[in-house]
């Protein structure tokens, strides 16, 4: 067993037993999740990142072990701004907070496989069309570009979404939870509830973040180089699912707050321009710098603009919005 083999298969069972733990301990149906199980769920999920980031560092090396640590912390910032559309869309249709752990839950497994498919084709492309590397970069600073000029009047609208008015067409809906079923017998016909829209809804809507995330990966991970492709993909799928499964406790922890990181969505856009500027410079990067210290710059932007976009948010009053605009909207 080669070391890449001996990481996936660790990697294999800390995700079985971390779900097994999470559906049998930390699941039960109609529980209410406090603000402090959510701060040890969210410590257990993001120590068990940073574990397996030693882990990967001992066995792999420092190369990939980093450019795990850059991922995981680019799909981690990008999680925070997926559960501010997660809140709206449990507040347009309803939820009760009760079934919030259970809803949450199945839609973020559901991310998962679908992230693995996504993710498995995304990598057999750039392996067979280096090119594409050169137009994930375009998006991805386009998409920065918007995401930075974004006013705040470009609010998600859960149901005039696509996917909701795609499912209003197909699907006998019902506008009530069925008491926490997803389906129901009304007249002798079936029906699904709203908590069975709002999972595809949340899915759909991971997937969607998902085009962001996945191509800013593949720009901090080194896809070219000859014989490391295996450690590439390693550390795409990786980072990635550990990121969607810490997303639950941290939409618990952060759902009274996550309205007050008013400049999170420029911090994530810079870093998206710049992974965007990287990809499409590769070729003459690569001529005069290294790809470790490649990584290591990566790091450190993702660092500064996440974290200084989340202390400039707490310390900075956004102007034009009064004090505590926030606090009584909750």
């Amino acid at each position: 067993m080669n070391r890449e083999q001996l990481t996936y298969l660790v990697f294999g069972v800390i995700l079985i037993a971390s779900l097994v733990i999470d559906l049998g301990l930390l699941s039960k149906k109609n529980k209410k999740i406090t603000i402090r199980q959510a701060l040890l769920q969210t410590s257990f999920w993001v120590g068990l990142a940073l574990a397996f980031f030693v882990f990967m560092w001992v066995e792999n090396g420092s190369k990939p072990a980093l450019e795990y640590l850059s991922a995981y912390l680019m799909e981690w910032s990008l999680s925070i701004d997926n559960i501010f559309v997660f809140i709206l869309i449990f507040s347009a249709f309803s939820v009760k907070e009760k079934h919030y752990g259970r809803v949450l839950l199945i839609g973020i497994l559901m991310a998962i496989i679908f992230r693995v498919i996504f993710i498995t084709v995304g990598v057999v492309l750039v392996e067979k069309f280096h090119w594409i590397l050169y137009v994930f970069g375009a998006f991805l600073v386009f998409t920065g570009y918007k995401m930075f000029s974004a006013s705040d009047d470009e609010e998600f609208d859960p149901h005039k979404s696509k996917i909701y008015r795609w499912m209003k067409k197909v699907l006998p809906l019902v506008p009530h939870d069925g008491d926490g079923k997803f389906r129901v017998i009304e007249n002798g016909k079936r029906f699904y509830t709203t908590l069975f829209v709002v999972i595809i809804m949340l899915a759909a809507i991971d997937l969607v973040f998902a085009l962001d995330s996945i191509p800013a990966v593949m720009g901090i991970v080194d896809t070219k180089t000859p014989g490391y492709e295996p450690i590439a993909r390693l550390v795409i799928y990786t980072s990635n699912i550990f990121a969607v499964l810490g997303l639950r406790s941290l939409f618990f922890l952060l759902r009274s707050a996550v309205s007050k990181f008013d400049y999170l969505q420029q911090g994530i856009a810079i870093v998206l321009v710049f992974i965007g500027l990287k990809m499409l410079g590769a070729h003459w990067i690569d001529q005069w710098m290294d790809k470790q210290v490649q990584v290591f710059i990566s790091l450190g932007v993702i660092l500064t603009c996440i974290f200084g976009s989340i202390f400039y948010s707490i310390f900075i009053q956004k102007k034009g919005v009064p004090p505590d605009v926030n606090d009584q909207s909750v």
